[in-house]
């Protein structure tokens, strides 16, 4: 599996030591988005993608962030202890999405993505810039969006059906019954003259 393409995207004025977004595409047909380009003390280095660690409120059983003191659904303080931490007692905060599982293919995509953010950083320099991170991978390219096709399961197997999501029109729909047009009253039979009602409507 070779790695096909990266694309960066610079972060301006940055206060903190993040530098760039980056995605990575493996033999131009898988795409990972959001890893992240980190100034660390010994020059960039790459962190995968990832999302926050929750823990469960012990009083009412709500997920919150590890880093919150107080339950966002009761208020009840909550337990410093729920924390993970490494051997050196920091906290785990943060898990990856998606991360190479060995130091070869780490230092495989390490190496290229500094080398890419590198050339960005050049080409940045460089009148007319504009980053391609926020380009379509091909996910979007729709020709007619009012027909979809969506696969739905047959007793022969699964077969594709066309579902069409466009709108149609509405009919018309007859008034309520106070606008309706006041028409001429069906003829009366001998025997609905019983009386009842009688001077109601007269």
């Amino acid at each position: 599996m070779k790695i096909t393409e990266v694309r960066i995207k610079l972060m301006e004025n940055s206060d903190d030591r993040l530098r760039a977004f980056c995605s990575i595409t493996f033999d131009d047909c898988f795409v990972i988005r959001d890893l992240k380009i980190i100034e660390g003390t010994n020059g960039p280095f790459v962190a995968m993608p990832s999302r926050k660690l929750t823990g469960h409120c012990q009083h009412c059983g709500a997920k919150n962030h590890l880093r919150a003191c107080f339950c966002n659904q009761c208020g009840k303080r909550l337990d410093e202890s729920r924390t993970v931490r490494d051997p050196e007692g920091r906290a785990k905060l943060y898990a990856d999405i998606a991360h190479p599982i060995n130091s070869e293919c780490r230092e495989s995509i390490q190496n290229r993505v500094i080398q890419e953010y590198e050339v960005e950083l050049q080409r940045s320099a460089q009148p007319g810039y504009s980053s391609k991170y926020d380009d379509s991978y091909g996910e979007d390219d729709i020709d007619d969006y009012s027909t979809l096709e969506e696969t739905a399961p047959s007793r022969a197997g699964a077969t594709r059906v066309a579902v069409s999501t466009q709108i149609q029109p509405a009919e018309s729909t007859p008034p309520p019954p106070h606008q309706m047009p006041r028409t001429s009253a069906s003829p009366r039979r001998p025997d609905d003259d019983d009386g009842f009602g009688a001077g109601i409507f007269d």
